[in-house]
């Protein structure tokens, strides 16, 4: 079951490769990524953990594409043999990760007349890897089928694959490449080893290599599901280490890291990592295991890492610092514990993944099928289609019935409804007879109106001439709304070309958008006239029988209790009766006269001359006649009822306008667009002699539904794999 976990996720890597590395996969899958400076022995571990050289040798950058390393324990007749004898001799609690682990171990070390000879065929010098057998091998993703044999081929195959894409040159790609080792001699793991960290271009590198290897690896390691593998030298600073800093900014606490040191054996004389390893220096969650690679001299002398392994073993039993804690050094420990991070962390974070690729897949499905088939109907099918969805779309918004109504904000026929009852109303409410007209206006208007013999009574000439001129301040309101329904309409159009079935036939869809803007444009020159008629029959009638008119009786009594208001008449409050000295200033007040002032009346200021003669002389008024004097008392109320009768018949125009004019544009551009703009567009488009122009599919549209094509055929074949668990 457990090693079944380990080939899910290996199922799934493979599936997933075709998506890239880092941040390109849709799904973060539990891996260990392996992180460190080039010169920390991040491959000779992993190659101590596979048994075999197989990984680039050389200066510089050799790692420069991610490797996707699965481990697949596959048992030999002999280790079969041996894991069966193993396994009796085991205690029956023991768990299924020690015990194949400890059985690897006795695989691994036990048999040291193997090393010997092993050894011995190098010494020899005979052509290639004399442990070449057929129960290990090596197959990558991009060569299905194929087994290497000779773990040199697959070295080189690994550096020929990561010229093709990297060129032959130091740059780096973080496309990985995915190689799976069959073997009896590791444990079921997997590993993604990456580019080591490097400060200072070397030869042909980029100047910029520091950064582009740091992005790369943090698109890797700073996933949640990713162990942080980090190998640190232990003859150097741990504080300076570069994997280990790396690590700490994605996972501060630690908890996702685990340390690997090497080069124990080459530590000064004295010196040992027993306070790292013990946590006193940086804590890490999983703690730190020490290993010792192979030198230098090591592999020149084709020292084999299984010799290797079995010296590694034997300096940390006979160290005075690690004797007593050989168990949990080196790296068959390290495959071991590896092994049980992994499949905890996989057990964890499986039902996650299978959440994550369902909805990934739910989520290219919908968008594949808003792409529409790749098998396209005829192109006057496609055009009556797309005409008949926008004609019912547009409807629908207006009427409030849109597919996804929106909770955020106003949209379609809401919007037009705020324009009317909101914007146009208050406008209109905001309009004031008062703040264009004077009061010497209204009186020249007045005198004006009667002709040549003044008026007695006030004149309904002057109150319509008033009026009129105010009412024509509707006009550009009204206008104005009608520009804003426009805008809005056409605000609605976008919203619906704005989905993706519109964007397939680009063509088609600025066509659609092309006609339906012209359509408004010729809808909007009778509604104009429609409104500026209303308006000027307001103008053309003024109906002084109106209902609502204040009327003139009314007027007067208001204006007259204004300039006179009736005195408050004290009371005795013992008697009831007026007193005394209010009676008698009311006895005693001055009656309304007519002062000297009020004599020269409204234009008296023409004649304000006291020179006798040139009075009697007759002169000829001036040119131009202007109101400047002081109105007398009669013109005063002449003019304050004038004014409550324009404000009255004012807000009974304003009542209508603000009810007629959204109705009338309701009636001649809404409903009409409604009604009409299907027969309009068919008119237009379906026979055009140039619809086979018009359905040509989006370039974006074809290689977007190739994209959620290949998606979905991925992510299925993901949902398959993790379903079979």
């Amino acid at each position: 079951m457990d090693e079944h976990l380990i080939s899910t996720i290996n199922k799934l890597q493979d599936a997933l490769a075709p998506l890239g590395g880092g941040s390109q996969s849709p799904i973060d899958l539990p891996q260990i990524t392996v992180v460190g400076s080039q010169s920390s022995g991040k491959s000779s571990v992993l190659e101590n953990i596979v048994g075999r050289d197989f990984l680039p040798r050389g200066t510089g950058i050799v790692t420069r594409r991610p490797l996707v390393l699965q481990l697949i324990n596959r048992r030999g007749k002999k280790a079969a043999g041996s894991a069966a004898s193993a396994g009796a001799k085991g205690a029956a609690g023991s768990d299924s990760v020690s015990s194949t682990a400890d059985q690897l171990l006795d695989l691994d070390m036990g048999d040291k007349k193997d090393a010997t000879a092993a050894q011995k065929d190098h010494k020899e010098g005979s052509p290639g890897q004399q442990e070449d057998n057929a129960e290990e091998w090596g197959e990558f993703l991009h060569l299905p089928g194929k087994k290497f044999f000779n773990f040199d081929e697959i070295r080189q195959e690994i550096v020929r694959e990561t010229d093709k894409v990297t060129g032959a040159n130091s740059g780096i790609s973080p496309v990985p490449i995915n190689l799976r080792i069959y073997s009896p001699h590791v444990l079921t793991l997997t590993l993604v080893d990456l580019p080591g960290l490097t400060k200072v271009p070397v030869g042909d590198q980029p100047q910029d290599i520091e950064k582009q290897i740091k992005d790369m690896l943090l698109k890797y390691i700073s996933k949640p599901n990713a162990i942080i593998l980090s190998v640190n030298a232990a003859n150097t600073d741990l504080a300076n280490s570069d994997g280990l800093k790396l690590a700490r900014e994605v996972d501060p606490e630690g908890t996702r890291t685990i340390g690997v040191l090497t080069k124990v054996d080459l530590m000064d004389q004295g010196t040992d990592v027993i306070d790292i390893l013990a946590g006193r220096v940086i804590p890490l969650r999983y703690g730190y295991i020490p290993v010792i690679n192979r030198g230098q001299k090591d592999i020149e002398k084709k020292k084999t890492i299984r010799s290797a392994l079995q010296d590694e073993k034997e300096f940390f039993e006979s160290h005075s610092s690690y004797s007593s804690k050989a168990q949990y050094c080196g790296t068959p420990y390290l495959a071991k514990k590896l092994n049980s991070i992994l499949l905890h962390h996989i057990r964890q974070t499986l039902p996650d993944i299978k959440a994550k690729i369902e909805a990934t897949l739910k989520k290219y499905q919908q968008e594949l099928m808003n792409l529409g088939p790749e098998t396209m109907d005829s192109a006057s099918s496609v055009v009556l289609s797309m005409i008949t969805d926008f004609a019912n779309e547009y409807n629908g918004i207006l009427d409030g019935e849109a597919k996804e109504i929106s909770s955020q904000e106003l949209s379609g026929g809401a919007r037009i409804s705020f324009v009317f009852h909101e914007v146009f109303k208050n406008g209109v409410d905001s309009l004031d007879p008062f703040d264009q007209i004077k009061d010497s206006d209204i009186r020249t208007i007045m005198y004006n109106s009667s002709g040549s013999a003044p008026s007695l009574f006030v004149g309904t000439e002057a109150f319509e001439v008033l009026v009129k001129q105010q009412i024509k301040r509707f006009e550009d309101p009204a206008i104005r709304l009608i520009n804003l329904v426009f805008d809005e309409l056409v605000r609605m159009l976008k919203q619906i070309v704005s989905q993706t079935k519109y964007s397939r036939y680009p063509a088609l869809r600025d066509a659609i958008s092309n006609q339906f803007i012209e359509f408004l444009k010729e809808a909007m020159v009778p509604t104009n006239q429609f409104v500026v008629d209303i308006i000027e029959a307001e103008q053309t009638y003024i109906n002084t029988a109106h209902p609502d008119l204040l009327k003139g009786s009314q007027a007067m009594a208001m204006v007259q209790e204004k300039l006179h208001p009736t005195p408050q008449v004290a009371v005795d409050p013992k008697t009831g009766k007026p007193l005394a000295n209010q009676q008698q200033g009311g006895r005693g007040s001055t009656p309304s006269g007519v002062t000297p002032e009020e004599k020269s009346g409204f234009f008296g200021g023409f004649f304000s001359s006291k020179n006798k003669k040139k009075l009697a002389a007759l002169e000829s008024p001036p040119p131009v006649l202007k109101a400047t004097g002081q109105m007398t008392e009669r013109e005063n109320m002449e003019t304050e009822i004038i004014k409550l009768l324009i404000n009255s018949y004012f807000n009974i125009v304003k009542r209508t306008v603000a009810d007629i004019i959204p109705k009338s544009i309701m009636l001649k551009l809404i409903v009409k667009s409604k009604t009409d703009i299907q027969k309009v567009l068919l008119e237009k488009l379906y026979g055009n002699q140039d619809i086979e122009d018009l359905t040509k599919e989006n370039d974006i549209t074809i290689q977007r539904r190739k994209e959620c094509k290949r998606m979905v055929e991925i992510l299925r074949n993901a949902s398959q794999i993790v379903s079979s668990v």
